[in-house]
């Protein structure tokens, strides 16, 4: 397997200017912990983390406690004091120039640069832009797809079945895919991720089911109400 068999294709981004209230709303809105930064040419200028702006929040303590993004919408004082007296851009908070990988990348070699990086996600490029993301968790669900070996290999059928899967999702159920991923190995699709009722989730196993070449379908999505977060 490679990182394009298992990436996220639909990434969430922001630009250079994007300020910390506009970047916490998108992390507790979209149940994740992290996003690039890209320009308008869809380059990689970043990666802004969770824990970026727990940092210039705790102001040097050592706490580390998610469920301080809802209090930035629940009106929570030192929150909102501490956003309107130390705004900050995407571009200064940042961990600048990342670690990048392109979509031919072998799973093993990407779970060893997490590991040698100590990082929980690298976005993926091609010639040079934006074209998806792979997290440890990405990375969990494809080995368990393969047998213990890593001698089944994804081909380009498989490839094609995931990318009709992923545009059908979003095409014509109205499930962010950004929030699920889809790995196809020989014809049996996993799906794994997160949506927000059972009739969304039955969609997601409808449209794979009904995509050509699909053997069998494994749903592994867990459901998370509109509004709350991946704490």
């Amino acid at each position: 397997m490679q990182a394009v068999d298992v990436m996220t294709p639909k990434v969430i981004t922001v630009s250079p200017d994007a300020d910390v209230r506009e970047i916490a709303r998108l992390l507790l809105e979209n149940n994740i912990s992290a996003l690039p930064v890209v320009d308008d040419s869809g380059k990689v200028l970043g990666i802004v983390s969770e824990g970026d702006l727990m940092r210039r929040i705790e102001n040097g303590t050592e706490q580390r406690k998610s469920w301080w993004l809802k209090s930035i919408f629940a009106g929570a004082n030192n929150a909102s004091e501490y956003i309107k007296s130390h705004a900050r851009k995407a571009h200064e908070i940042m961990t600048p120039d990342p670690i990048t990988i392109t979509e031919d990348e072998p799973l093993h070699r990407v779970a060893k640069l997490l590991e040698k990086r100590h990082i929980k996600r690298v976005p993926v490029v091609r010639d040079g832009k934006l074209v998806g993301i792979v997290s440890r968790a990405n990375l969990l669900r494809g080995f368990s797809a393969t047998t213990p070996d890593m001698a089944t290999p994804v081909t380009v059928d498989d490839r094609e079945i995931r990318d009709a899967i992923l545009k059908e999702v979003d095409d014509n159920t109205g499930v962010w895919v950004d929030r699920i991923n889809v790995i196809v190995t020989e014809g049996a699709v996993q799906v794994w991720g997160i949506v927000e009722s059972q009739e969304e989730k039955l969609a997601v196993q409808v449209a794979a089911e009904n995509t050509p070449g699909v053997k069998s379908v494994e749903n592994n999505l867990g459901m998370v109400p509109r509004g709350v977060g991946h704490f």
